[in-house]
């Protein structure tokens, strides 16, 4: 069958920038890639525990059979978003299938006609998916800069009518970066605005035990919403949306990602379950992460790379290499020695923004570290 010409016009485009996505597997190498900050992906203990659990429970450890409001909805789903709103200090929690499917439920149905979104420019993809299918209105700030976020918040107020809500995440997924968040958290208070955080990239990382940078803050209750997905620091499907129990009951009612999707299996959340169990009693694992991300810091600063690296404390280290080609050719240098590391490359970041992003994990060595940056520098040097 004859392929449609402008698909294969887009398709050709990207193989003209250099820039097309492709599917591929680096398993044999050093692993600076995956999300996998912990190791909780490849926990041979969480794998088991889980089983252990559905036979505990006496589930069966097959998938799902509709939705969560016809016969989705096992007992296991309840508990374990009771355990996950205890340990993040919320009032109650909703799973999701995935970050992907709470983004686009929450930002898809929370927003009215009249209301008015406000969005770092550089928020996940999956929240700017969500704001597209809103009735609302909304606006970006400049990355990271709480004065250009209150002029657009005092520009949305002229309208009294309005309802103002501002996302950002608090670990950037293609810098590593973290925004002003106690600033924008007391903007939002000040000026009677709903503040949602996304944390994909800080469970796990930051907070002591793991909770993420808004409790670590002790910010949790001025935070209307926080967004978490699991398939970073805890290693398995799924994600979940913290907040009252008010605004659960509206998920449940409006939320489609949620109400037209068959529920996660009860091996799934028992897997999430186990996962956060884990993150409170693996301190070993917590605290490798901590220093090799202090490690990776002092070492591109004695090299003279730091120049290159957008400023982080957390697992995702970014070095801004411009062009396509110099983006792939420098990646591509780092895995024909072993480390797997990946290209980012334009359009995901914007032209000129192409980098490496180097993903830090506890089971990292220190002198993996060291050696990754050492060739990172002969290569650029």
């Amino acid at each position: 069958m004859k392929f449609p010409k402008r698909l294969a016009d887009k398709l050709d485009k990207r193989i003209s920038n250099n820039a097309l996505r492709q599917l591929g597997s680096d398993t044999n190498l050093i692993d600076f890639a995956s999300n996998d900050y912990l190791g909780f992906a490849q926990s041979k203990a969480i794998f088991e525990e889980v089983h252990t659990l559905l036979t505990v429970k006496n589930l069966q450890q097959n998938g799902a059979t509709g939705s969560r409001l016809l016969t989705g909805n096992h007992n296991l789903y309840t508990e374990t978003e009771h355990k996950i709103a205890a340990f993040h200090d919320a009032e109650n929690a909703l799973l999701f299938n995935s970050g992907y499917d709470a983004n686009i439920g929450f930002f898809s149905a929370v927003p009215q006609k009249g209301d008015c979104i406000l969005y770092d420019e550089l928020i996940h993809a999956s929240i700017r998916d969500g704001i597209q299918l809103s009735n609302a209105y909304s606006y970006k700030f400049k990355h990271n800069d709480d004065e250009d976020l209150e002029r657009l918040i005092l520009k949305a107020k002229s309208n009294p009518e309005t309802t103002i809500y501002v996302v950002t995440e608090s670990v950037f997924s293609m810098d590593g970066d973290t925004p002003p968040i106690e600033e924008i958290a007391s903007l939002c208070k000040k000026h009677d605005a709903y503040f949602i955080v996304d944390e994909a990239h800080a469970l796990g990382v930051f907070g002591e035990q793991g909770e993420g940078l808004v409790q670590m803050l002790h910010l949790q209750k001025l935070i209307f919403a926080r967004i978490i997905t699991f398939g970073k620091g805890l290693g398995c499907h799924g994600a979940v949306i913290l907040g009252s129990d008010a605004l659960k009951s509206y998920l449940i009612n409006f939320a489609r990602s949620l109400i037209y999707t068959t529920g996660l299996s009860p091996h799934a959340v028992a897997t999430i379950q186990v996962a956060y169990q884990h993150l409170v009693q693996n301190i070993e694992a917590r605290e490798k992460l901590r220093y090799n991300i202090t490690i990776f810091n002092q070492q591109k600063q004695l090299l003279g790379l730091k120049p290159l690296f957008v400023r982080s404390k957390s697992s995702i280290q970014c070095a801004v290499i411009p062009g396509n080609e110099n983006a792939k050719n420098t990646a591509f240098q780092l895995q024909s020695q072993g480390f797997n590391v990946k290209a980012i490359l334009s359009p995901t970041v914007p032209e000129g923004q192409e980098r490496l992003r180097i993903c830090l994990h506890s089971f990292n060595s220190e002198k993996e570290i060291t050696q990754l940056l050492g060739l990172l520098c002969s290569h650029l040097f």
